[in-house]
Parts: structure tokens; sequence; C-alpha cells
């Protein structure tokens, strides 16, 4: 999914991925991918989980992942945001602080 946007520039010798990173710096390098892989992991085993509980929902109610402006690229969370909704019903993604804001009544 992400292969169009990558870098890959760990193929390429030191001089030429510097070229490549300046020429098109909104490109995922390797060692973005690498810090982000744990994360990346994670949208997709909650994937897992919400196809697991919300096979027949109507309508799946998910908080957007948090990535800080600078810290991972345009690409790459948009990945993340594909991988998260992936085969689901109709999801609404909404922005939370991750805080429970929910009162379960007894």
């Amino acid at each position: 999914m992400i292969e169009p946007f990558r870098l890959h520039e760990g193929s390429k010798e030191t001089t030429q991925a510097e070229a490549l990173r300046k020429e098109h710096p909104w490109k995922i390098t390797d060692a973005e991918l690498d810090a982000f892989e744990e994360k990346t992991m994670l949208q997709v085993r909650l994937n897992e989980l919400l196809q697991e509980s919300s096979r027949a929902a109507k309508l799946v109610v998910v908080s957007l992942p948090i990535a800080r402006k600078g810290s991972v690229s345009d690409h790459l969370y948009m990945a993340w945001l594909e991988a998260l909704t992936k085969n689901l019903p109709p999801t609404l993604l909404i922005r939370g602080n991750h805080q429970s804001v929910l009162t379960f009544y007894s």
C-alpha cells in the first residue's frame, strides 16, 4: 500500500540517498518505517479486533490514532488509517484525546 510513497534510500549510496531525501522530503524513509513499525502493526491488530467484534455493526466509531505534526509523514499516517479501517462496516473516525469519556451505569 505504501510502496509508491517509499524512498528506498537504504539501497542507494549516501550521496544519492541525501539527494533523494531533498528531492522528495514527503516520501517515507526506511528509518521512519523502522521507527514506527510497532505502531503500524498496532493498527493492523486493531483492525483484526474490530473485524471480530464489529462484524454485524451498522457503524463503527473509532478514535483517530495520535500522530504529532512533523513526527510521522502524511503518507504513513494515511496508511495507518487505511489499515485501521480496511474491510470494516462504515467507520466514523473522531479526534479524541485518548481519555475515557463514557460513563457506564450498572
